[in-house]
């Protein structure tokens, strides 16, 4: 704390009267002193400021060697009141230096008092408040303020150490915690940098300025707002006669469409497009002035967007039938394939061998598998895959149903190529002769005038924008008995009990042997359900409006994938599954409660009757969807390429084409003579 002290020195004892005097005057340059406190009077307490030379004090000192001196001490306390205490001369210490107020030296006083007051062995001193206003001469007792620096105690010193031991860790974490920040974001620097496509230069440069700016495209989305503007003011121009403007808003127009070409950013563009932007805008301002009115303006440009929409729904309508006649359309290599494989199978009398281990076929107690194809490469792969991931593939057993068109070149590929350990067969759909169209619904319709009408009428099969909301179901494979084969397997292998059907664009990325132990609880059908909040549910699939559906069944049952399934066919032969799927095909003889297709009929036909498998068994959506979650790809069991984009085929998507190309043998004799690559 902050004080003034001023020292009085007042002999109790009887004095001399000159020594009298001398107490009037000091008393009276101890007022003085006062006044001039309580103009400097500090508003805060810091036991420092002694050190600081801030206190003022002044002492008179009477020097009488007798005993009973009282000295009178004033000072101001914090709220700036006057006080005054007493202390005998006897109890100051020998440290004191008396000094008279007129001594030029009275700094060092000053100095020698502060000593004291600093001295942790000075006694405390005691006073009387006489509750009376020092500004009337008289004197307030009070507490002198503490004023000594004592030494800290040792628990306060313990936490000052701990508070700096946990900044200084929280500092070095802080420091760590950055370093480790930065080493990451390098390392993803760097993947993303291996990662860069450089193969065209500077398109997907990162350090390109499109990037940094928000509107990179800003130029090329000028220029095309131009060339529409031109072709609206042309067609006014024209018919208002304006010849000269009218070939100039054309002439422009064609430059800056040439000058965009492909153009998506302006880092595309070259720089002299700038130049075309601004002479284009010259003509739009001279043609704005001529021949600008709302109305027409308006006008006009609800007609262009109007065919624009027109022109854009023809365009899909094109893009989906060609979409579908690729998919249709079989690659000149996996032409080429059965062609040489049936030559081979003539030529080198392979008609008369046949395969081993024959006894397996009809074991229940083996792994059996039904593939029903007409793709020789696409049921090689989905062997292959098969057995490379099989635990003991001397246990399982394939069996492969394809038409007489590639019989030969089936069954010439599992001869010269035979999976290692494993059993195969293969036969012909023509052979199961109780496959007619007296027992089997499908086949009459098939060979219906009807059916035949419809998928080989001329003016639908030659249009490109006609029927095209139908175009996948005029899909040949809804033709041939090898895509309906599957409700009839109780049929086609009377001795098996379980048996695991597998579409030939699939491939397995694990050992399946585990699906036979799937406890199916009174289930005819193990598979994995496809809806997902409301998508792939029946009424999808069914036509509800139909009484015979909407009474039937429910159209937010959850639907599932035909591709992988496992099918218990002893309670099948019990539940006579296939006397269902017979009935439900003669009712929609004419297409009403479903399209073309087998999953629709499978719904119905399995319908309660479907045990849902783990989705990790069965990922789908790799022949039409781009964006599904590459680890549950690399997790699946089996992964199904459904859809038109199959792996086989240019449309397919390329992330996804390596799940599949690696379980084809590149090296084939027959892949490399009919110039099959990677």
């Amino acid at each position: 704390m902050n004080f003034y002290f001023s020292v009085v020195l007042h002999i109790l004892l009887m004095q001399d009267v000159s020594h009298v005097s001398s107490v009037r005057a000091q008393v009276s340059y101890t007022s003085a002193v006062q006044r001039e406190r309580k103009l400097h009077t500090p508003l805060y307490d810091c036991p420092h400021c002694i050190d600081r030379q801030t206190l003022r004090i002044t002492v008179c000192v009477f020097t009488y060697f007798m005993q009973g001196i009282d000295i009178i001490v004033t000072y101001s306390d914090p709220s700036g009141a006057v006080q005054i205490r007493s202390v005998k001369s006897g109890d100051l210490s020998a440290s004191w230096v008396w000094k008279t107020p007129g001594d030029e030296n009275h700094g060092q006083a000053r100095s020698s008092l502060s000593q004291i007051v600093h001295d942790p062995y000075q006694p405390k001193m005691r006073s009387k408040n006489t509750g009376e206003d020092s500004s009337n001469g008289h004197m307030f007792g009070g507490e002198v303020p503490q004023t000594q620096a004592f030494p800290m105690h040792p628990v306060k010193l313990k936490r000052q150490m701990l508070r700096r031991e946990r900044r200084e860790r929280r500092t070095a974490d802080l420091i760590k915690q950055d370093k480790e920040i930065d080493n990451q974001m390098q390392e993803s620097a760097i993947e993303r940098a291996t990662e860069l496509d450089t193969t065209i230069t500077g398109k997907y440069s990162i350090w390109r300025k499109e990037y940094e700016n928000p509107n990179s495209d800003s130029t090329v989305k000028l220029m095309r707002d131009q060339i529409i503007m031109a072709k609206a003011y042309a067609t006014i121009a024209k018919a208002k006669n304006e010849t000269m403007l009218y070939d100039s808003l054309i002439k422009h127009s064609r430059e800056s469409q040439l000058a965009i070409g492909e153009a998506t950013t302006d880092a595309e563009l070259h720089p002299s497009v700038l130049d075309q932007a601004k002479a284009m805008g010259h003509i739009l301002a001279t043609a704005k002035d001529q021949l600008y009115d709302c109305v027409s303006i308006a006008r006009k440009l609800r007609v262009m967007l109007q065919s624009s929409e027109n022109n854009v729904n023809s365009l899909k309508k094109k893009s989906s039938f060609l979409i579908q006649l690729a998919a249709k359309t079989v690659p000149r290599p996996l032409h080429c394939i059965p062609l040489v494989l049936t030559t081979d199978y003539h030529l080198r009398n392979y008609e008369e061998k046949d395969f081993s281990n024959k006894e397996k076929l009809e074991d229940p107690s083996l792994y059996h598998y039904a593939i029903f194809s007409d793709n020789v490469l696409a049921t090689s792969v989905v062997v292959n895959s098969t057995v490379l991931h099989a635990k003991e593939p001397e246990r399982h057993v394939f069996h492969i149903v394809t038409d007489k068109l590639n019989f030969a070149a089936m069954k010439m590929w599992f001869q010269v190529n035979a999976p290692l350990g494993a059993a195969i067969q293969v036969q012909n759909v023509d052979d199961f002769t109780w496959l007619n169209s007296s027992y089997c619904p499908v086949l009459r319709q098939l060979e219906s005038a009807r059916m035949i009408e419809y998928y080989f009428k001329a003016h639908q099969s030659s249009s490109l924008t006609t029927g095209s909301d139908n175009l996948k179901y005029r899909n040949p494979k809804y033709l041939s008995m090898l895509n309906h084969l599957r409700f009839y397997l109780p049929e086609v292998y009377p001795k098996l009990d379980k048996i695991l059907f597998l579409d030939d664009d699939i491939v397995v990325q694990k050992d399946l042997t585990p699906l036979w132990s799937v406890d199916l609880q009174g289930m005819v059908n193990g598979a994995v359900e496809t809806c997902k909040e409301s998508f792939h549910r029946f009424d999808k699939y069914l036509n509800f409006s139909n009484p015979k559906i909407s009474k039937n069944f429910d159209p937010n049952a959850c639907g599932w994938a035909f591709g992988m399934n496992i099918f218990d066919l002893r309670e099948w032969r019990k539940r006579d599954i296939t006397g269902i799927y017979h009935h439900w095909q003669n009712m929609n003889e004419d297409r009403t409660l479903w399209k073309l297709g087998t999953l629709p009929p499978g719904l119905i036909t399995f319908y309660n009757l479907t045990y849902p498998l783990e989705r990790s068994w069965h990922v789908l959506g790799l022949g039409y969807d781009p964006a599904l979650n590459q680890t549950e790809i690399e997790n699946a069991a089996v992964v199904h390429y459904n859809g038109n984009y199959k792996p086989w085929l240019d449309l397919a998507i390329a992330k996804y084409k390596s799940y599949w190309s690696r379980y084809v043998m590149f090296d084939n004799f027959y892949l490399q003579l009919c110039n099959l690559n990677e």
